[in-house]
């Protein structure tokens, strides 16, 4: 059992005891370990294997210790069947809906008998949520649409998902004697937000010893389909992965063919019939004879990507740009983007700390900035109007000025940068007074509540907001949490054409959860002429890595370096975010 796998039982345990109504510190200790297990770099297999004490990590104790080795060793976990004993495991489901959570779900259970989803929309559709205590009309009208949301997200894995999913198999395909290389392609390769499954690249001499060692990876749960060059399994975590075989001379236009979109590769085919060649999953090769296939015609060695661009006449395309908005004809023209790397950036505009609801005070935030080699970075914790992350008012926030003067005096490697996320409150007002929002080095704006305001009235509410002189950057703009809640609904177009003209930038949080605003939102935003800024949101050290799937979002976007603010050096940057 991998790390995922470990890590989602984990919570399913917690889950259990939090419905069963059990200690609150117990039921935390399971979250915190699962947390622990999702991020470690090592798969615990490996650890449990080699004797390693895992009591090493932390929030992991002897009694959690004792539940991993069961997972990894037997593969499954006997404590959770004794509570499969007590309560239905289906009811697990139910707490994953927003705004249902463990008391709710085991009142429905143990009132309605509801233990599905299904049986919960039954019961919602026909009035009796209603009549519960605690639930009434609107929070049953909200269950139906949380239902509807969940069965349309549920069959995409976020991209951060997949990725401790696929590294992992690479990993273990690597080791592997007969593989020569091994790639991760299609939908993952491109950095789309979600996939619907998973596409592994493997180059061999030996494709039939490889698909059978594959074919019994503690991982997968069972073949669906498997033939003499490519395999499809069902994972532990539910989700299909297909491994594709090829030899080493034909990798390239296989890694290209199975990396771009659809679109994409019609037009790349278009273009190799053009010039005589044929182009598909098996490779590239010569069409001399009328209706051969490349099984009956000499393919073309095509080792690297660059060959089989470079045979239909084009430059090498960046696989997030793979997705037919235009790059084949960019490409062309000899004007494809000069993508944006974490190279690019000088700072993080958006973190909190312990002074709301961070994990690590300002010090140790900076100290993990220090190491990244950022010029600069700036404190942005949760103004008062957000009471559940203990918000802060304007004496709190005087309070933590004086510690970041304080902790700067001592630190002239990097700047901090006195920054502040401010709700906008439901009539567009900022959550700070004036006098203190003109002392800040940076002023973020988002939206943490009403997120179900009528349009236009959402609308207002951010035009309003963003035209306020102090602004400097919108955060998180759509407020959508990724397979969780969907966007709000507003004219965006109208927001971003008044950012634009009050100087304010837009961000992309680059935490995989939101990676708002999207791709596509980003292109609207740079035909408008905004400015971007790039940040991690971070609640911890950890979350400042998470900077990686805003690059490659905003790569999606066709960024180029000169689009995003923080990459700017900080007296650059602080002359940028003045008035225009």
């Amino acid at each position: 059992m991998e790390n995922l796998a470990i890590a989602r039982v984990l919570r399913d345990m917690a889950d259990l005891f939090e419905i069963k109504g059990g200690n609150p510190f117990r039921i935390r200790a399971y979250r915190n370990a699962a947390e622990v297990v999702e991020t470690n770099d090592e798969p615990l297999r490996q650890m449990v294997t080699s004797g390693a004490d895992l009591t090493e990590l932390p929030a992991i104790g002897k009694d959690m210790a004792r539940h991993i080795t069961e997972l990894v060793t037997v593969g499954k976990s006997s404590t959770l069947a004794e509570l499969a004993q007590e309560i239905p495991l289906s009811l697990i489901e139910l707490t994953r809906l927003p705004g249902l959570g463990a008391k709710r779900a085991k009142k429905l259970w143990e009132e309605l008998d509801v233990t599905t989803i299904d049986g919960l929309e039954r019961a919602a559709l026909d009035g009796d949520v209603e009549a519960l205590a605690g639930f009434g009309k609107k929070t049953q009208q909200r269950i139906i649409t949380s239902i509807e949301r969940y069965r349309r997200h549920r069959a995409r894995t976020k991209l951060d998902d997949a990725d401790r999913i696929v590294v992992p198999l690479l990993k273990r395909l690597l080791e592997h004697p007969a593989v020569q290389q091994a790639d991760v392609v299609g939908s993952v390769r491109r950095r789309c937000e979600t996939v619907g499954d998973i596409n592994l690249l493997i180059a061999t001499d030996d494709p039939e010893t490889v698909i059978e060692s594959f074919a019994k990876f503690a991982e997968v749960e069972r073949v669906e389909n498997s033939t003499s060059s490519e395999i499809t399994v069902v994972l532990e975590s539910g989700i299909k992965a297909d491994l594709s075989v090829v030899s080493a001379e034909g990798r390239g236009a296989a890694l290209t063919y199975l990396t771009g979109s659809k679109r994409h590769n019609d037009k790349l085919r278009a273009r190799a019939d053009a010039v005589g060649l044929g182009f598909s999953r098996a490779g590239v090769y010569r069409s001399g004879v009328e209706g051969a296939d490349s099984s009956t015609v000499d393919l073309v060695d095509t080792p690297d990507e660059s060959d089989l661009y470079r045979a239909v006449g084009l430059p090498w395309i960046a696989p997030e740009l793979r997705e037919d908005r235009g790059e084949i004809e960019a490409a062309v023209r000899g004007e494809l983007p000069e993508l944006i790397t974490i190279d690019d950036i000088c700072g993080d505009l958006q973190m909190h700390s312990t002074w709301s609801d961070g994990k690590e005070t300002i010090e140790v935030m900076l100290q993990a900035c220090t190491q990244r080699g950022y010029d600069y970075f700036a404190i942005t914790d949760h103004s008062k109007a957000l009471a559940m992350t203990g918000g802060m008012n304007a004496a709190k926030l005087r309070e933590q000025w004086s510690e970041i003067e304080e902790i700067a005096g001592r630190h002239g490697e990097i700047k901090i940068l006195r920054g502040m996320e401010i709700d906008i409150l439901a009539d567009g007002r900022l959550d700070l007074e004036d006098e203190m929002l003109a002392q800040l080095d940076v002023v973020l704006i988002s939206v943490h509540s009403r997120f179900d305001l009528p349009a236009a009235d959402q609308t207002d509410r951010m035009i309003k907001a963003i035209q306020h002189p102090s602004v400097n950057i919108l955060a998180h703009p759509t407020g959508r949490q990724i397979n969780r809640r969907d966007p709000m609904k507003f004219d965006l177009d109208a927001v971003l054409v008044c950012a634009a003209e009050c100087n304010v930038a837009v961000e992309l949080n680059a935490h995989p959860n939101r990676l708002d605003l999207s791709d596509v939102e980003l292109l609207k935003a740079r035909e408008f002429g905004l400015k971007i800024v790039i940040s991690t949101d971070a609640h911890s050290c950890g979350d400042l890595d998470l900077m990686s799937y805003g690059i490659e979002q905003a790569r999606r976007a066709w960024v180029e370096r000169g689009d995003v603010l923080n990459t700017l050096q900080y007296d650059e940057l602080i002359a940028a975010l003045g008035p225009v």
